[in-house]
């Protein structure tokens, strides 16, 4: 047979190929033979029966580990198979660790090492506890938003709606026995997670003719678990087009990827995110839409696995079983064949899937003849409608401090009242207006005052 992953020919024996054995008892075991060229003809080893004593002490006694060590012969030559198992521990040789990957023996560095020995002691990253944070850098109101969720989905009972903050970390793990809170924890209820992870935000990107023509772009940051909803929140009012038909007089508005398609592929993004590398990445062009996100399929998952029915195979652990009591993900590995079916239902390809560059990179792509003109005309009326946005807050900026000059202790909820608007977009308004030092908040929230810096 030609060397593969699980098999490994060497001519004669040398102690360097201790390394071989530890890489394979750190991935799925196999064998090593001694006598046997890289075309896998068997060329003999000389002095076997020296070897047959020394190759299973030297292993025990450098790795820890014990191997079968076979003889074997053919056409009067001899060869050794040495088969290796694989080790619930991590297994280093002089204390560097190796991992057999495809054909080639690779030193575990960096990232790579820690994860595997994190899923050598059967943890994830996600659960490590994270040092200088405390209860009050929870946002209290994801936390409601968790637990109505949950509850909604009928995965947590009712009352976990009047848990506390800690009661409510504990039951999902997010907080250790001595009362850490976890990497997870702050992910997902953080009140800026990415103080903690730099790299924790979702980029999406809109790209005319290529990719060195990018139109605009925006960030979403925020806490991991409401971030699916950001996303489709500003793909729609921003980067899709929402094409119109109507069923008998109702008018019906849809966009033109199916969005549970699209929800699934980014909480699958999310959830399964290398939250050590960089940021997801939404690419939308005229003709298709690319989610890219960082961390590779486990080495017991193929795509073509991926594609069909499969294990649920999380790398955050604790992040999947959040948004699975949240009623956002399942555990049956049905992710793909969920966005396909919803794909396939409007006409359209299905999800293309790709290891590329360190990641899984997915791609929606439109029916073939779709593209045309009006996605062109649909981006100047997007143009149009920003510029109309900005004149209109612009205006309502100015009601806004004329507001303040006449009473400057006037209410957020009266502001609202008086203009118009609801209270998170007064709320936006102020804090635009305080970063660019034209209004000044003086004294507590209630029984304080505005003061108008520059009118």
């Amino acid at each position: 047979m030609p060397e593969q992953q699980n098999i490994e020919y060497k001519s004669a024996w040398r102690d360097d190929y201790l390394k071989w054995i530890s890489a394979f008892a750190n991935a799925q075991g196999r064998k090593l033979f001694i006598g046997i060229n890289d075309n896998g003809e068997v060329i003999g080893v000389d002095d076997f029966k020296k070897w047959m004593d020394d190759i299973p002490n030297k292993v025990i006694n450098l790795l820890g580990i014990m191997v079968d060590v076979n003889l074997h012969h053919k056409l009067k030559k001899a060869y050794i198979e040495i088969n290796v198992y694989p080790s619930n521990v991590p297994i280093s040789y002089h204390g560097v660790y190796y991992y057999r990957s495809g054909s080639t023996k690779q030193e575990l560095k960096g990232n790579d090492l820690q994860n595997f020995l994190l899923k050598k002691s059967g943890k994830s990253w996600d659960a490590l506890p994270i040092e200088d944070v405390n209860i009050k850098d929870i946002d209290v109101l994801a936390i409601k938003y968790f637990t109505n969720k949950a509850v909604i989905s009928g995965r947590m009972a009712n009352e976990a709606k009047s848990d506390s903050v800690k009661s409510v970390l504990q039951k999902l793990n997010l907080l250790t026995t001595n009362e850490k809170l976890t990497n997870a924890a702050i992910l997902i209820f953080g009140k800026n997670p990415q103080r903690f992870f730099r790299q924790a935000y979702f980029k999406i990107g809109r790209f005319g003719k290529d990719d060195s023509d990018l139109l605009f772009q925006d960030i979403i940051e925020g806490n991991i678990l409401e971030m699916a909803d950001r996303v489709i929140t500003i793909l729609r009012s921003k980067y899709l087009t929402s094409p119109i038909h109507y069923n008998g007089l109702q008018r019906i508005e849809t966009l033109e990827y199916p969005e549970e398609a699209l929800r699934e592929a980014i909480l699958n993004a999310i959830v399964h995110k290398d939250y050590s590398g960089t940021t997801i990445q939404l690419s939308v062009y005229v003709d298709k839409l690319i989610l890219w996100n960082e961390g590779a399929l486990p080495e017991n998952l193929s795509i073509k696995q991926l594609k069909g029915k499969h294990p649920s195979i999380p790398r955050n652990k604790t992040i999947a079983e959040v948004f699975f009591r949240a009623g956002f993900i399942e555990v049956w590995g049905r992710g793909i064949s969920k966005i396909n079916s919803a794909l396939v239902s409007l006409g359209l390809p299905k999800l293309e899937i790709e290891e590329y560059a360190g990641g899984m990179q997915l791609t929606f792509k439109k029916k073939m003849g779709e593209v045309s003109d009006k996605v062109t005309e649909n981006e100047h009326e997007n143009e149009h409608k920003n510029e109309h946005e900005n004149e209109h807050k612009n205006e309502r900026i100015e009601l806004l401090l004329a507001e303040i000059k006449k009473d400057k202790f006037i209410s957020i909820n009266k502001l609202a009242d008086k203009i118009g608007v609801n209270r998170s977009t007064i709320n936006r308004d102020l804090t635009s207006l305080k970063r660019r030092n034209r209004i000044k908040r003086n004294g507590p929230g209630k029984g304080g005052y505005w003061e108008l810096i520059k009118f």
